[in-house]
């Protein structure tokens, strides 16, 4: 990794890659939370994980101010605010809580299609226009983690 925190070792062409290992090394050093962290820049906490480990872009004030808490050089910033390419492997992965959510989308993907096209129409939820929750909900018989997802209802047009 790129030390990031040095000014002159930065390389010419900055990585999302690069940008994403100094902010989780910063994270891990500075004990922070993303719960944090979303909190001290003024974003959700899904969409700041999300955009610094390299899937979303971030707004440029919302990018300086994680510079800033990180206390990582401006060079960041450009690369947090390009457009990202959202490519992400097509095969299962193998880690455990990654494959648990392919598992529910391969064995309850039909149904959410279904129920969304049954109270919805033909049509899609959006992941453009999109928000996400994910917390830990205290139960009796062991705590869960209850994931809610909120997208626009984009209708199929016909033609």
């Amino acid at each position: 990794m790129n030390d990031l925190t040095q000014h002159d070792l930065l390389p010419a062409t900055l990585k999302m890659t690069e940008v994403t290992e100094a902010i989780l090394a910063k994270k891990r050093s500075m004990k922070l939370s993303w719960a944090s962290i979303s909190s001290a820049i003024g974003m959700s906490e899904v969409f700041t994980t999300s955009a610094c480990l390299g899937m979303n872009s971030m707004p440029e004030a919302s990018a300086q101010k994680l510079a800033t808490l990180l206390e990582l050089p401006e060079a960041i910033i450009e690369v947090m605010i390009e457009p990202p390419n959202k490519v992400f492997s097509q095969t299962v992965p193998t880690d455990p809580c990654i494959y648990r959510l392919y598992e529910i989308v391969g064995v309850y993907g039909e149904t959410i299609k279904e129920l969304i096209h049954e109270k919805g129409g033909d049509g899609i939820m959006s992941a453009i226009d999109f928000d996400m929750s994910v917390e830990k909900v205290p139960n009796p018989n062991g705590d869960r983690i209850e994931v809610k997802m909120s997208g626009k209802f984009l209708k199929y047009n016909q033609w």
